[in-house]
């Protein structure tokens, strides 16, 4: 039996979420998710993979474990909830930091704090690590954090802009940088390095020089009207003084970071702020850590998904998608980047080996889910044994091209089901992503296509614009046109794929999730091609929705200020008179990035004008749909929708939302 079959079999499939590789060289560790004993949450553990033998577990615990790097010396310090008897304050309620001995026993708790361990870097005996900090005297953090649970209070007075962030609200606390030295008996000299930073910190991401010295971190600075820049600094571990390292008012300089093996360079992104008439531009950005000289590298790729330094510092490797895969590229200080894996996967989590000669990292794709490969620097690719293993898809891939109204070429992946031909053709499911600045190029837990090629759709996975991978142009195209241009491209590949004689021209449908959502809903005013319309996540009323997302800066930035043209010309809710569809409306409460009210204001529309509709509403799910028991409700719930309206069954509601 195949495991999309059913979708509860689908959700018991453990996953491959990191990969860590040791300083020695002998042995990978990933962080493995599976599903709990209950069969209603998800887990994590860390797991070994060995260079010369099979995987094996290291850790269990009910709390599970995460954030895992090896030390100098080969231990592994990761972060976990689990409770830790020895110490008074390790209740297990907040995460802390643990580090397993390389000798083997069992692991023990080195760091604690009020406000939880967040993210960690190590480099030499020294450790720094991100923690949620109240305002006040330290020395009485954890009693006024148990005053104000036990009062019952929630509320949160909030004096600046942003006050929440994809799923969860902001402050009370504010993210601070610690640093301190591990010694037999755990962290010690435990220091503030950024006693105030206000929301500088919050969302950063860092990283520490070799020599444990310097910490190299994102530092976002408020602006009038909502904005804010971020900056990358310099901070010094041992006296906490902060210098600026690279700051422009026309640039943000954002993750992922990565400090040269001689501690004298950084890389980085750098981000173009855009507007209305300024498209965003992100680039390869790489600079001395000493004098702050930097400049942009391989200027054709995209942006960086990863990236990591030659164990020389003669070069970086990058993970950037392109043409529908992300590939894995060379690019040396002093020449041209070049394409290292030539093959159609997506690669992350680059590890490079102590003498240069292999990389490692996940290897996943359209078909193929994620898993540990070796990478020799001569491009051979190895695909290693992996504590979880990849289950079979059931049917075919295969890619589609077409030419738009401007000349340029649109591809997309074709999922096609196991015997659709000519003598049997497969009904057509499009399927929009999010975004926009993205691309379709590896394996999709949550949008997971081969579900749908099971129960016999063929499913139209396409790259219009605004999409990664395909140089500036393809974003600049769709910058500020989201509507027209990208369904002008949806509609010339869709065009192209049903000319195929193995897809059915009759049986149609339309999906996608947050910008695919906005997409969605906008080709149900703009077109009745389409059987059923399954939107997720969606933007619906853009003037609403710009004011209420947890980050409306960055829209103010492509639409302008409220009450701007391009609102009146691109909010989907304008052409509500002209839907005649079916539309499946599918939000998350928890959801601040789209937030709820999107979904509430479509549902109504669609219902006072008689739209025939559902709404399928999650209360504790946010822009994804997490929980297990949640997604099978998610996928029964668009089958029978799909399988009503496209493939003629009887509506049958699914026992998962009976």
């Amino acid at each position: 039996m195949s495991p999309f079959d059913d979708i509860r079999d689908y959700v018991a499939i453990p996953r491959v979420t990191s990969l860590k590789l040791a300083p020695d060289g002998s042995r990978l560790v990933s962080v493995v998710q599976a599903l709990n004993p209950d069969g209603k949450s998800y887990g994590t553990a860390l797991w070994a993979i060995p260079l010369d033998r099979e995987p094996y577990r290291l850790t269990r615990s009910a709390k599970g474990e995460s954030a895992a790097e090896f030390t100098a010396a080969g231990d592994l310090l990761f972060t976990s909830a689990r409770p830790d008897p020895t110490t008074e304050d390790g209740d297990g309620e907040t995460a802390a930091l643990w580090l397993l001995p390389a000798a083997g026993g069992e692991a023990r708790r080195v760091a604690g704090r009020p406000g939880g361990i967040g993210a960690f870097r190590t480099a030499g005996d020294t450790v720094v690590f991100a923690s949620d900090v109240l305002d006040g005297e330290e020395a009485d953090e954890a009693e006024r954090r148990k005053a104000r649970k036990d009062a019952g209070t929630s509320a949160i007075l909030h004096e600046g802009y942003p006050v929440r962030f994809w799923d969860h609200d902001l402050g009370p606390g504010r993210p601070r940088l610690f640093a301190g030295r591990l010694g037999p008996d755990g962290l010690e000299q435990v220091r503030d390095l950024t006693p105030d930073p206000g929301e500088a910190l919050r969302e950063a991401d860092f990283a520490l020089t070799p020599d444990g010295r310097t910490v190299i971190t994102t530092w976002r600075s408020p602006l009038p009207a909502g904005e804010r820049r971020a900056e990358l600094v310099a901070i010094d571990v041992e006296s906490g003084e902060r210098r600026p390292l690279f700051a422009d008012e026309g640039h943000d300089f954002t993750g992922p970071l990565a400090v040269s093996p001689d501690g004298a360079r950084i890389a980085c992104v750098r981000e173009r702020i855009a507007t209305p008439g300024l498209p965003t531009r992100a680039e390869l950005w790489i600079g001395d850590l000493a004098s702050g000289q930097a400049r942009a590298y391989a200027p054709d790729l995209a942006a960086p998904m990863d990236v990591v330094w030659a164990p020389d510092s003669s070069a970086v490797y990058v993970a950037a998608d392109h043409q529908g895969r992300r590939p894995v590229f060379h690019v040396p200080l002093d020449g041209e980047a070049s394409r290292l894996t030539a093959d159609d996967a997506a690669y992350l989590a680059l590890n490079v080996s102590s003498d240069g000669a292999s990389l490692y990292a996940l290897r996943s794709g359209i078909a193929l889910a994620p898993g540990p490969a070796r990478i020799d620097v001569t491009g051979e690719i190895t695909d290693l044994p992996s504590p979880a293993p990849r289950p079979e898809v059931p049917g075919t891939l295969t890619e589609v091209t077409a030419t738009a109204d401007d000349g340029v070429t649109i591809r997309g992946w074709l999922v096609l089901p196991e015997g659709a031909g000519a003598a049997d053709p497969a009904p057509l499911l499009l399927w929009i992503h999010g975004g926009p600045v993205a691309s379709w190029n590896d394996w999709q837990w949550r949008w997971q296509a081969w579900i749908m090629a099971r129960h016999g759709y063929a499913v139209l996975m396409p790259d219009p614009a605004l999409s990664t991978g395909y140089g500036q142009g393809m974003i600049d195209r769709g910058w500020g046109d989201w509507g027209p241009r990208t369904m002008a491209d949806l509609d010339a590949v869709v065009d192209a794929a049903l000319a195929r004689d193995d897809l059915d021209v009759t049986r149609t449908a339309a999906m996608g999730g947050s910008f695919g959502g906005y997409m969605a809903n906008w080709i149900a005013g703009h077109s009745d091609r389409y059987r059923a319309i399954v939107t997720h996540a969606s933007l619906w009323h853009l003037d609403q929705f710009a004011g209420t997302t947890d980050g409306a800066m960055f829209w103010q930035r492509e639409f302008g200020p409220p009450g701007a043209e391009r609102y009146s010309l691109l909010s989907p809710h304008l052409a509500l008179d002209e839907i005649t569809t079916p539309m499946l409306v599918i939000h998350g409460d928890k959801d601040y990035r789209v937030p709820i009210g999107e979904a509430l204001r479509l549902w109504w529309d669609l219902r006072r004008t008689g739209v025939e509709s559902k709404f399928l509403y999650f209360p504790d799910e946010n822009h994804w749909i997490l929980q297990p028991g949640n997604v099978v409700a998610w996928y029964e719930t668009v089958l029978a929708f799909l399988g009503h309206h496209v493939l003629g069954q009887e509506w049958k509601r699914p026992e998962s939302v009976a």
